[in-house]
This record gives C-alpha cells, structure tokens and sequence, in this order.
C-alpha cells in the first residue's frame, strides 16, 4: 500500500484536503488591537519583542513617574516601564486595570523596550502595506506616532491605523 503511488497524491477529486497547496500570505505579518476608545491600530510583528497578559498586581507602581506609565513589570528578570498606550496616544478613557489580565505588548528597540498595555488584542494579520493611505483627522498628539492608516469602513469613519514603534519609544513624552 504504501509503495502505490496513488496513496500519496490521491486520484482526480479525491485528494484529501489536508494535501491541498495553502494560498500564500500576502503583505507583512501585524498584530491588531484596540485602546479603551474602540480606536484599532496595528504594529509591524517584527517590532513586537512579545505579548503578555500580566495581573494588575504584576505591574509595580512608581511614584512621581509621569502619568503615562503604569508602573513596572519583571519580564524573567528583566524590568520593563508599562504604558497606557491610549492615554499616550491622546485618548482620554484610561485602560482598565480592574480585570484579572491586562493585555500588553512588549516592543524593542536597540536596547530600550516598553510595555503598551491595551484594552484587547485583535489577531494577528497579512496586511498590505501597499494599500497603506496618509492618516487623516488625527489628533495631533498622535499624528507623530502614526506611519499611515487602512480604510477599513469609509461610510462608519473606521481605519486601521499603523503605529510607529520606534517613534514611540524614542518620543520626548516619557520625560514629562
């Protein structure tokens, strides 16, 4: 049987599904996710160092930090700042913290890393960069962290906006 041709390649429309040729991704890998205001927005994968799904009571505190961080958070040994990525990006709702978990994105850059805690993450996705427009009716204390945005629904005002890992990381407001 298993030196029969057929068993490997099946016959006309008989062949299995699991034997079908995959289509293949098109554009670059994204994690999708949303700030407490219902806005959804998009990082590169390759900028994303991990995600994860602390308690409130992991992320430490630190007094007379600036209001933007939520604290600290030890990720196997090594300590990282925790942000409200909405309240960063000028939102006024604050994340959630009275929840058992609160999702957070760990992004890298050189040897700085930042924690982004969000409301919920979406999924994971091939998005075409191609199909990327200038991000409009932004407010200006997030224009500088945006690379551009995906129309997802013109008629309901809904996009997708593309942040800019390293413009955050680098960005003078974590000194105030």
């Amino acid at each position: 049987m298993v030196g029969n041709p057929d068993f490997f390649t099946g016959k006309g429309d008989e062949q299995a599904p699991e034997f079908q040729e995959l289509e293949s991704p098109e554009g670059e890998l994204h994690l999708r996710f949303f700030v407490p205001s219902g806005n959804e927005f998009a990082l590169p994968a390759t900028g994303i160092k991990e995600v994860l799904e602390p308690s409130p009571s992991q992320i430490t505190a630190i007094p007379n930090a600036s209001p933007l961080l939520l604290g600290t958070l030890n990720m196997r040994g090594r300590v990282i700042w925790v942000s409200d990525l909405g309240q960063f990006l000028g939102d006024a709702i604050a994340v959630n913290t009275d929840r058992t978990e609160i999702p957070v994105i760990a992004i890298e850059d050189q040897d700085t890393m930042l924690g982004l805690a969000v409301d919920r993450i979406f999924d994971m996705d091939w998005l075409d960069i191609e199909q990327l427009q200038m991000a409009s009716n932004v407010p200006d204390t997030m224009a500088p962290f945006l690379r551009g945005e995906w129309v997802l629904d013109q008629e309901k005002g809904k996009f997708l906006r593309l942040l800019d890992q390293v413009a955050i990381l680098r960005s003078a407001r974590w000194a105030t």
